[in-house]
């Protein structure tokens, strides 16, 4: 009997998964007063990657978590995405990961046990890379399969890096290319050749450990993963939590191979409109803008997307040459700027 493919199971995979913006915004309200804790230094109410506890010896506790449904049919590799995706919580805030909780949900009538094996073995793997264990977890039978982890973590209360310090000046630079959403969808749809699948896969499971030596210089004023909202609503976050604007340069945006061809074909998720619609009116394109292609290569959902950071001048040097350093050479170039608040968040140019 042929074994059921796991995406036949998720209404939507990866990060794609999210709750759209507005509805969160409505889920998360609250007429509850919180109670004052100084020692939180970082809680939900700036929409950041994690949660941040002040531990009062100078460091400081990470705590996140991150689970979907699947979005390729390998449970392996499925288990490898999730687990790097939520490690990158931890890295997006400066710090070091240290311990790891797996999320498991099962449709046990439906899908093999050996699958969801499969699908835990993918995560350890991952956090072996990452240099954590996977100590320990929680399951349930459930009609959707679903998978991820809780991960804690630390950093020096200095090195914290958040995503809503960004200053005027700042350039902004990415560290993996866009159009991951595409890719999957294009790959549901038996588009995607054996090549592209793997240039696909390389990019879901890297891990994000860049982070950590990102945290240890100054100059970085603000770092954020790019997720299930796309670079367009993370970055929104991010300059608007900053009370400032941003000059992206459209030129400049790293693109996974074949994106732009698929675009074209009308291939992307549905959370992609689902993101467009949340996000538009904070955004002015320039003259020149293929604005066709970027109103999907914005909003398009990532899953376990690259760093996203926020750089004073006088740090950019550093940065670049970490960067280099640890095999991004084609990330080194600035994707825009922080510039002064204007009436739009975002505004786009055709190049720099």
């Amino acid at each position: 009997m042929t074994t059921p493919l796991l995406t036949e199971f998720s209404k939507g995979g990866g990060c794609s998964c999210k709750i759209a913006p507005r509805v969160l915004e409505e889920i998360l309200h609250s007429t509850i007063a919180r109670p004052h804790d100084a020692a939180l230094l970082v809680g939900y109410d700036t929409n950041d990657d994690a949660a941040v506890y002040d531990l009062g010896n100078g460091m400081a506790l990470i705590s996140s978590t991150d689970f979907f449904s699947p979005l390729v049919n390998d449970a392996f590799t499925f288990g490898k995405i999730a687990a790097a995706n939520a490690i990158s919580d931890i890295y997006a805030m400066g710090g070091k990961p240290l311990v790891a909780i797996a999320i498991l949900g099962w449709p046990i009538d439906k899908l093999p046990n050996a699958m969801a094996q499969q699908v835990i073995e993918g995560g350890r793997t991952i956090c072996q890379e990452a240099g954590i264990p996977l100590a320990g977890g929680h399951s349930i039978d459930n009609p959707e399969p679903l998978f991820g982890l809780a991960v804690t973590g630390i950093v020096p209360i200095e090195n914290l890096k958040r995503n809503n310090t960004a200053q005027v000046g700042d350039w902004l630079l990415l560290t993996k290319p866009l159009g991951t959403g595409v890719l999957a969808s294009a790959d549901k749809k038996g588009l995607l050749d054996t090549e592209h699948q793997t240039v696909l896969l390389d990019a879901l499971c890297s891990l994000n450990q860049i982070g950590t030596e990102l945290g240890s210089i100054k100059g970085v004023h603000a770092i954020t993963d790019i997720t299930g909202f796309g670079i367009m609503g993370h970055l929104i976050e991010m300059i608007k939590g900053s009370h400032a604007s941003a000059a992206i340069y459209y030129d400049q945006l790293p693109i996974l191979p074949r994106v732009q061809e698929l675009i074209t074909q009308r291939i992307f998720p549905d959370a992609t409109t689902r993101n467009w619609s949340a996000y538009q009116d904070k955004i002015r394109f320039e003259k020149g803008v293929n604005v066709m292609e970027a109103f999907t290569l914005l909003p398009d959902p990532q899953t376990n997307g690259g760093l996203l950071i926020s750089v004073a001048p006088d740090a950019l040097a550093a940065v670049q040459q970490l960067l280099k350093d640890r095999g991004f050479e084609a990330h080194t170039e600035p994707i825009g700027q922080v510039v002064e608040a204007t009436e739009k968040t975002l505004i786009i140019y055709p190049g720099r």
